[in-house]
């Protein structure tokens, strides 16, 4: 499945975060990885108190000490800095993945606010919107101590979308891997929570409004009932739901509730507010969720 993961770093413990999981499933897949920083050009030595590398020598002996620190030696890890300054940081590590064969990125999402937040969660967000390479979105450590990952139950969200259904190929190709139970999810907006262009049609139709809400639920319904069905007679564990109100609020709150270790949304990486596949939720879910995300770009 994945077999090259490329991991951004730029000095700091909150990109670091990554670094449990991409360990982890290097040995699931047998992959190698390639820890990777790239000087960003006029950027400063520290953002909020936090670490930030801006030299190139400095940079590798970091890499090649996280390496020597986070891998065992039955991983192969190498370690990759582009010392020319660059701009956008989104678009040069986009760059490097079919420059590098990579197949997965591995990012940190957020840090719950401040600037060194927004950078992440708007950098990782750009990563995904450029490129067709899923992105896998790892949320800070939250309490002390190493932490754990394990992919027994995966939440798999879905919209009735052909094009969407690339998420659903990778989710099972992981769970018949990770011997894991998938989780698949439609969430249906009510009356209150459409927003934007929706919204506003609503409050013009309210009647009719309700009544397509209420179809496309039970259309939900009968979709994840047929995906359920042909994952099962593959002999994977899968079961499904189909939720009503705002789609960031039920997703990490599902995916809390049934003890999720991965979140998989299918995204165009677009910023559009008019409706939730559009892109406008997926940042809402990375700074909510404390899940694991895999972002899988269509």
């Amino acid at each position: 499945m994945f077999k090259h993961l490329l991991v951004p770093l730029d000095g700091s413990p909150m990109a670091e975060a990554t670094l449990p999981a991409v360990a982890s499933l290097a040995k699931i897949f047998g992959a190698s990885v390639t820890l990777f920083h790239v000087i960003e050009h006029g950027a400063p030595q520290e953002i909020h108190g936090q670490r930030h590398l801006t030299n190139p020598e400095e940079a590798e002996k970091y890499l090649m000490d996280i390496a020597s620190a986070s891998f065992t030696d039955d991983i192969p890890v190498q370690q990759h800095v582009h010392s020319s300054e660059v701009s956008d940081v989104a678009k040069s590590i986009v760059g490097h993945v079919e420059e590098m064969g990579a197949d997965l990125i591995v990012m940190c999402t957020h840090g719950r606010g401040g600037v060194r937040g927004f950078m992440f969660g708007r950098i990782a967000q750009q990563v995904a919107g450029l490129d067709k390479t899923p992105v896998l979105l790892v949320p800070p450590v939250q309490t002390t101590g190493t932490r754990i990952f394990s992919w027994s139950k995966i939440l798999v969200t879905l919209d009735g979308n052909p094009e969407h259904e690339d998420s659903l190929l990778i989710a099972s190709g992981l769970a018949q891997i990770c011997k894991a139970e998938l989780n698949l999810l439609m969430v249906v907006h009510k009356f209150n929570t459409l927003s934007g262009e929706e919204a506003a049609k609503a409050k013009m139709h309210p009647g009719a409004t309700h009544v397509l809400l209420d179809l496309a639920a039970q259309e939900a319904r009968e979709y994840l009932h047929r995906l359920t069905a042909s994952l099962q007679a593959k002999g994977l564990a899968a079961t499904a739901v189909v939720y009503r109100g705002d789609p960031a609020k039920i997703i990490t709150s599902t995916a809390e509730q049934l003890q999720a270790g991965l979140i998989i949304l299918a995204t165009h990486g677009k910023t559009g507010m008019d409706a939730f596949w559009s892109g406008s939720a997926t940042p809402n879910v990375t700074s909510r969720s404390i899940i694991p995300l895999l972002l899988v770009p269509v």
